[in-house]
């Protein structure tokens, strides 16, 4: 029997929305993340230290260039102040962070329950749109740098001339085929990929100081002209801390690292409130990495000073963007220097998963939940495919061109260093911990001015970090905008005595009268009873139940709904409700004492707001209370589309 268009595209939303269910329904969504508990338990420390490696590892294919080229012949002094900086100043961050936030969620997280109201909200946007930069600049650049070495392979170099932005592309789209067809097997790639690129480097390494130790000259020659042109030591080191901004691309593993977290299997005895195993086999992955990359850091930037001329490092030179690739051809021939380019290509291309990883980590754990994204948003392939187009973008906008991507992508990673740095610091003051609070505190200060040298020579990163939190901002607010009329408290908890007025007034018509506590005195709820029969032309006999909704935070999209009862002046039932939302609570009640009272149609009675319609729409919109009556009226009406099961609003 064929298969009829509308069960071909039934199928492939069920694929593309797979693990979404419905938000407010008393299931709340979330997505299928590559986390371990989507599909596996997760895997060892040094396992998951190959997935963020395949980014922080990858860069040594494109930063020893950039160091040349910022610091000349100063390139190896300036990478020994990124290394004391990466392991005395990093690298204590983000092991705090680990601690501070084990599911992933970063320095944003942190600093996120600083901050309540719009105003959190707002900073939060704000840090993903650097995340955002981070991460997308991630997958563009290290595929733009792949497809250079493709490019500018001895063998290809005739064939493939001129077609850089096209590999670009294709590599960007395989990975995201990657995702879209799932991500477990992801982790064994990684190993795989960065023990080869690894060994292969040490390869590299290894030739290059047997010609550093057999061409003496050259070491020679270098001292003698670095000498000549910076006359003493205190003025080199003050030139590589003044170059070292430029240099902070080396820097880039560590928000990947804690991103991909939540991969870390830890101990058997942890739990979502205490993953101690986690947090620990974290922190030793961090450390590995950092070392490792130190380590090759400064013999890489040393063997490609001294051996590969200058001119070479600027655009157009054969080692431009590739510096290692160069000497592998140039040391031990076309043919390692070919397997050193695919092994390089291969993790370039790669090192857009743990970037995609974090992206998907992120976005989904922040958007929805604010009520800034689409609903689908929760899934990982709608996003997949989101973040895949925008890379393409990001490609044409740059023309692959690893150089000109260079200042967004620092920019990016410093402003989360930043971030995390100054997180810990407040985390240090409120544990009462004074050393590290001064010890986070002047790491914080060296990153803030890295950033702001960063930003004042390389202004094209922020503002490509500006137009992504822009971009972010924009969707995010129209969004929530059209989202607005969507019933989003995701559960109902009822107390002893508010459950028992439900099951009271169920045997009857269920009227609930909406009251704006004042004074709470008797005369304001005897004269609202009198109002509502007033306008509503009902009879004495009818009771009520009165619901009172206090606004908390306004900002917040969703959230569960716990009701308290109390009867007050000994006379009076009270329904008391805390939300972020006055109309959303009000509908989530009604329905919630539908369902469990039988299916009995509540009624809900109101006054008309006074005032200005479109200024009441927008004190709704802001601060969760305005137009209350029609702005409930719609959420019930998008909620239950059967109009005899759905509660009845009164307006008078």
């Amino acid at each position: 029997m064929a298969t009829t268009p509308d069960a071909r595209t039934g199928r492939l939303r069920a694929w593309m929305l797979e693990g979404l269910s419905d938000m407010g329904k008393g299931k709340p969504s979330r997505p299928v993340e590559s986390a371990p508990d989507a599909g596996h338990r997760g895997q060892r420390w040094w396992r998951v230290m190959c997935l963020t490696g395949v980014d922080y590892f990858s860069t040594l294919g494109y930063q020893p260039g950039i160091a040349a080229l910022a610091a000349g012949l100063l390139s190896p002094i300036a990478t020994i102040v990124l290394v004391i900086v990466t392991l005395v100043g990093a690298l204590p961050v983000y092991r705090r962070v680990a601690e501070e936030s084990p599911r992933g969620e970063g320095s944003i997280a942190m600093l996120s329950r600083l901050l309540s109201f719009w105003k959190g909200k707002l900073f939060v946007l704000t840090l993903l749109g650097f995340a955002a930069t981070d991460f997308l600049i991630t997958i563009t650049l290290s595929a733009a740098d792949a497809s250079t070495h493709l490019v500018e392979n001895p063998h290809l170099e005739e064939a493939l001339h001129n077609k850089q932005v096209l590999i670009t592309m294709v590599l960007i789209a395989l990975l995201g085929a990657v995702f879209l067809k799932g991500f477990l097997e992801a982790i064994g790639v990684a190993v795989v990929l960065v023990g080869v690129y690894l060994a292969l480097n040490a390869v590299v390494v290894v030739t290059g100081f047997w010609h550093v130790l057999t061409e003496g000259h050259v070491v020679t020659d270098w001292t003698s002209a670095l000498t000549a042109e910076h006359g003493n030591v205190f003025a080199m080191v003050g030139v590589a801390l003044l170059v070292f901004p430029k240099l902070a691309l080396g820097l880039s593993g560590f928000e990947t690292g804690v991103a991909v977290m939540p991969h870390v299997k830890g101990d058997p005895g942890d739990t979502e409130e205490q993953p101690t195993g986690r947090i620990r086999d974290t922190k030793k992955l961090l450390t590995t990495a950092a070392l490792i990359m130190s380590v090759f850091l400064i013999c890489t930037s040393f063997i490609t000073t001294v051996l590969i001329p200058h001119e070479e490092f600027e655009p157009g030179g054969k080692a431009n963007g590739r510096a290692l690739a160069f000497l592998a051809h140039e040391y031990l021939g076309n043919t390692f220097g070919t397997i050193y380019d695919v092994s390089t290509i291969a993790i370039l291309w790669f090192a857009g998963a743990s970037a995609m990883a974090g992206l998907l980590n992120l976005m989904p754990r922040y958007l929805p939940k604010y009520g800034m994204a689409p609903h689908w948003a929760r899934a990982v392939r709608p996003m997949v495919i989101v973040f895949t187009l925008v890379a393409f973008l990001v490609t044409w906008i740059f023309d692959a061109d690893v150089d000109a991507q260079g200042g967004a992508y620092a920019t990016g990673v410093l402003v989360l260093i930043c971030s995390a740095a100054i997180a810990v610091t407040i985390a240090a003051r409120k544990a009462g911990q004074r050393g590290w609070t001064i010890g986070f505190g002047v790491i914080s200060v060296v990153f803030l001015y890295t950033t702001v040298v960063n930003v004042l020579e390389r202004p094209d990163g922020v503002k490509i970090g500006a137009c992504f939190i822009a971009g972010i901002i924009l969707i995010s607010l129209l969004s929530r905008l059209g989202r607005a009329f969507e019933l989003r408290v995701t559960h109902v908890e009822l107390d002893e005595m508010a459950e028992r007025f439900i099951q009271d007034i169920s045997r009857r018509t269920p009227r609930f009268i909406a009251n704006e506590p004042d004074n709470r005195d008797i005369a304001e709820y005897r004269d609202k009873i009198e109002q509502i029969r007033a306008d509503n032309d009902l009879p004495t006999t009818e009771d009520f139940v009165f619901v009172e909704v206090t606004i908390t935070d306004p900002s917040e999209f969703e959230a569960g709904l716990t009701v308290r009862g109390e009867v007050l002046h000994d006379r009076y039932r009270v329904l008391t409700v805390e939300s972020s939302s006055v109309p959303n609570a009000l509908a989530a009640l009604l329905l919630h004492a539908r369902d469990t009272t039988g299916g009995a149609r509540p009624h809900v009675y109101f006054e008309w707001t006074e005032g200005n319609p479109f200024a009441n729409f927008l004190r709704f919109f802001l601060l969760g209370q305005g137009e209350v009556a029609p702005v409930t009226r719609e959420i019930l009406r998008e909620a239950e589309p059967d109009r005899d099961r759905r509660p009845r609003v009164h307006v008078g």
